[in-house]
């Protein structure tokens, strides 16, 4: 196992990180940039539910991806859609630029990583603006799946590909994108699964040079989902935004864990995620860890993350980070709400003679609205607005 800067963790002295702990092996961990990676899924070890970055995760209900085994190839249907200008192939593990950001930092990643032979790679071309987004719909048939998946926006492109995930299956799913100097990318991934799903993702992204990546993660559907990004701003004056919006009923477990490193000049991030709970077991969990390196002066960061709790005995969890390791930046803040509806808004709606229900459904339909309008596709954005709408009528089953 080597950490982000390649040392060999069994030469290492330090104390023992809960995130970084394999076989008793003692690494120095102090900051959120140098966790431990590995391609060898047997590095990891099995996680016990201590680790940081699965003491919120169910482990039992994510037992089928933690087993290192061969699943076949057609749990999950494929259909993409877009310009005809977009290249696609497939990678190996050896075959450029497959592995050139990503680096597995639990066992689930390490697995998909070694158990996808050949990687779909979807690639802007230089200078090309797309007048349509890409869309990958990802269908699952039943069953383990394994995935790495690499995004490519070559320098000055311009583009968007969006991820529909939706049926039913255990994936374990790595999302490697590169933004190349100038290139401006949006990525939006769909989780709409049927209930028994299970989706554990880790997206990796590296923005270069002037380039600008948004990221947004729309979850809606599915048993347990975790989604993690993680983004480094590589380039001086790369931008990052990332959002994320999940709408979590009863029996079902919405996760995101954020990364996002400035290490470059003059780099600017936005992160904002927003989460609806209803349901006596309605969960969901973010984490968001913001690193602002030596070298990112002239930096402006914020991250925020909100979240409106509609019944008893649902249950938010959230834990904003911030580490700054320079002085000379712009601003840099975190913010973090958990709460329940604004009495004040309902009374104003209801003193205007619109019944408490209907004031309830808009108050829901203008607090996650905000994200739904930064995906700037109208069609997907109807759709998630219609879908949240159809959670809120489907009441708040135990």
């Amino acid at each position: 196992m080597t950490t982000a800067t390649q040392a060999p963790a069994s030469d290492a002295k330090g104390h023992i990180d809960p995130a970084a702990t394999l076989t008793e092996t003692t690494v120095p961990v102090q900051t959120r940039s140098e966790r431990p990676w590995s391609f060898d899924p047997a590095d990891f070890g099995t996680p016990t539910g201590r680790e940081v970055n699965w003491k919120h995760t169910p482990l039992d209900r994510v037992a089928p991806l933690l087993a290192d085994e061969e699943a076949p190839h057609d749990v999950i249907g494929v259909e993409v859609s877009g310009p005809d200008a977009v290249e696609h192939r497939r990678l190996q593990k050896d075959e450029a630029p497959r592995g050139e950001v990503f680096r597995p930092e639990d066992v689930v990643s390490a697995i998909a990583w070694s158990q996808e032979p050949e990687a779909p790679l979807i690639r802007i071309p230089a200078n090309a603006e797309l007048d349509e987004p890409v869309i990958v719909t990802l269908t699952g048939r039943g069953g383990v799946a394994h995935a790495h998946v690499v995004i490519e926006a070559q320098p000055n492109s311009r583009g968007t590909v969006v991820l529909r995930h939706e049926g039913s299956a255990a994936q374990a799913q790595n999302v490697e994108i590169i933004v190349r100097d100038g290139a401006a990318l949006t990525v939006v991934s769909v989780q709409r699964w049927d209930d028994d799903a299970v989706h554990l993702a880790a997206h990796q992204a590296r923005v270069d040079r002037d380039a600008s990546l948004t990221h947004i993660v729309v979850s809606l559907g599915g048993g347990l989902v975790r989604v993690n990004p993680s983004v480094e701003l590589a380039g001086t004056g790369a931008q990052g935004r990332l959002y994320g919006l999940s709408f979590a009923d009863a029996g079902q477990h919405l996760e995101s864990q954020v990364y996002l490193h400035h290490k470059g000049a003059h780099t600017n991030g936005d992160v904002l995620y927003k989460s609806a709970l209803q349901g006596a077991s309605a969960r969901t969990v973010w984490i968001g860890d913001v690193l602002i390196g030596p070298d990112a002066v002239g930096t402006d960061s914020y991250e925020a993350n909100r979240n409106l709790v509609l019944t008893d005995g649902a249950r938010a969890d959230s834990i904003p980070n911030l580490e700054i390791e320079t002085g000379d930046i712009v601003g840099a803040g975190h913010a973090s709400a958990t709460g329940r509806f604004d009495d004040e808004q309902l009374f104003y709606l209801q003193a205007r003679g619109i019944d408490e229900e209907q004031a309830r459904r808009l108050v829901v339909l203008g607090f996650l609205a905000e994200i739904v309008q930064k995906i700037g596709i109208p069609s997907l954005e109807d759709e998630f607005i219609a879908a949240i709408e159809a959670e809120l009528a489907g009441g708040s089953d135990a």
